[in-house]
């Protein structure tokens, strides 16, 4: 007579575990995902922003185009003060509207000679030229510097404010003419603004060089408010909400 068995047959039981015991591997997930909101989700790291991120020049500018086919009227003098544009005509006879955009283009260069002309040439341009010169010009001057102000490289960054103060200081009216475009020119300086060195109790040669953002931008925006006339600060404090003014305080 054949027996029946009454035990229970075994069951398959699905573990958590793996064979070496640890829980199971935890899930990647993209934030503010369906997969995010699992129990053993591993939400991975937001990337970063950029804000400060450098942006190299990814073709050769057109001050460098016209440099090397010989169109400025330019060459490089040695002195014993250390290196100088020798002008080959006045200063005062060259076609503001032609030549003042390009060397402003140029401010994006990094390398020499082309970043020295360029900074030298402004300078230059800015300390001999007129009011009748230099304020029909501004226009044409907006596009070459809130392109320098986008590389976001602090060579450039710091040449280019040190030009907005020169330029804002060479003739009457031009402080004014500037305000219609701080929305152009401000944003990179809001990003810039509280960028400064810490450097503790030690020596920060950057300010005597004058070679800090933060400080460069603080200064730009205040001769921005003194030679913008009424509308400057309002205008600042749109476009930089944390800007105090250095007028009414």
């Amino acid at each position: 007579m054949a027996t029946v068995s009454l035990t229970k047959p075994a069951t398959r039981t699905h573990s958590t575990f793996g064979a070496s015991g640890s829980a199971s591997a935890s899930l990647p997930a993209e934030g503010f995902s369906v997969k995010s909101t699992l129990k053993n989700a591993r939400v991975k790291e937001a990337p970063s922003a950029g804000a400060f991120k450098e942006r190299p020049l990814e073709k050769a500018t057109s001050f460098r185009k016209c440099y090397e086919r010989g169109d400025f009227p330019i060459a490089l003098d040695h002195d014993t003060r250390g290196n100088k544009i020798a002008w080959k005509v006045e200063i005062e006879q060259l076609d503001y509207h032609h030549y003042l955009p390009l060397f402003f283009d140029g401010l994006k260069e990094t390398e020499h000679p082309w970043e020295f002309f360029a900074r030298q040439g402004v300078h230059d341009m800015l300390e001999h030229g007129t009011r009748e010169q230099i304020l029909p010009v501004i226009p044409q001057l907006i596009i070459p510097i809130k392109a320098a102000l986008n590389t976001r490289t602090p060579q450039v960054v710091c040449t280019t404010l040190k030009v907005l103060q020169h330029l804002v200081t060479s003739a009457d009216m031009v402080g004014e003419a500037l305000v219609p475009y701080y929305r152009q020119i401000l944003p990179i300086l809001n990003i810039f603004k509280n960028k400064n060195l810490n450097s503790g109790d030690g020596i920060d040669y950057s300010q005597q060089k004058r070679e800090n953002i933060g400080d460069l931008i603080q200064e730009t925006l205040e001769l921005f408010e003194q030679h913008g006339g009424d509308d400057a600060f309002i205008n600042i404090k749109y476009m930089i909400p944390v800007y105090e003014s250095c007028m009414l305080n």
